[in-house]
């Protein structure tokens, strides 16, 4: 679960002075840049208000927001630390939502241009989306900080029970997955058994079938031992893909 030093950021994400410092506007629901202030520390936050998501005909209403909570949460558990630190806020300027620390990065450096190295480093990264059944991973969802750490972003369209997978990084499909990264994942289904500590903390942001179907894609992982191909049946790219 989270480290030390994300403990310290969640503690100022859940507790902080919220202040919006503006809005992002080229996205399909409401988000704003905040600073958030705890104890004479502040950070840079990204706010998405439950009031501020587009309804879609696939996800419940007004679910975005703790879905990009439960994102945190598995990313965390896998021990793969990919997600930025997430909190869901009910005292937010705009009402309930997600508050996520802004990971510093440079924009113009996205998947489309990444070196052939830096490609190679993204197979964590596409199974956790497998895992967490990622609708919409485009090519600017995936950040390098100054200290060429990955973070990735934007999940509130994750989780659904049934398959969604859209993602532009496909690079890998067919290739066995490394021991290594089974090993992860052998470890991060065993977190979730029914009554288990991680169920218990999703269960306040995902239904029920969305967390056995988190543990089935596990499953079928671990039993076919490579990466999948794109599914023929539906749509398996997201738009825009950038």
């Amino acid at each position: 679960m989270p480290t030390h030093l994300d403990n310290d950021v969640l503690t100022i994400l859940q507790k902080g002075t919220l202040k919006i410092d503006g809005e992002y506007l080229w996205g399909s629901n409401y988000t704003f840049a905040v600073q958030v202030t705890y104890n004479q520390v502040s950070l840079q936050g990204v706010y998405k208000p439950t009031r501020g998501e587009r309804p879609l005909w696939d996800f419940p209403r007004s679910s975005l927001a703790c879905r990009e909570v439960a994102a945190y949460m598995v990313s965390e558990a896998l021990g793969w630390n990919f997600v930025p630190p997430t909190v869901y806020r009910k005292d937010a300027p705009m009402g309930p939502g997600s508050i996520q620390q802004f990971i510093e990065h440079n924009s113009e450096y996205h998947y489309f241009n990444l070196t052939t190295a830096d490609r190679q480093r993204l197979r964590p990264a596409v199974l956790f989306d497998i895992l967490i059944n990622n609708a919409d991973r485009k090519g600017s969802h995936v950040l390098f900080d100054p200290s060429e750490k990955i973070w990735l972003i934007d999940h509130g369209i994750c989780f659904h029970r049934e398959n969604k997978l859209r993602t532009v990084i496909w690079d890998f499909a067919g290739e066995t997955i490394p021991e290594d990264l089974c090993a992860a994942i052998v470890h991060f289904r065993q977190k979730l058994t029914s009554g288990s500590e991680l169920v218990n903390k999703l269960m306040d942001y995902l239904g029920p079938e969305e967390i056995t179907a988190i543990a089935d894609r596990a499953n079928n992982l671990l039993a076919d031992g490579h990466f999948p191909d794109p599914r023929s049946d539906h749509r398996t790219y997201p738009w825009p893909p950038l």
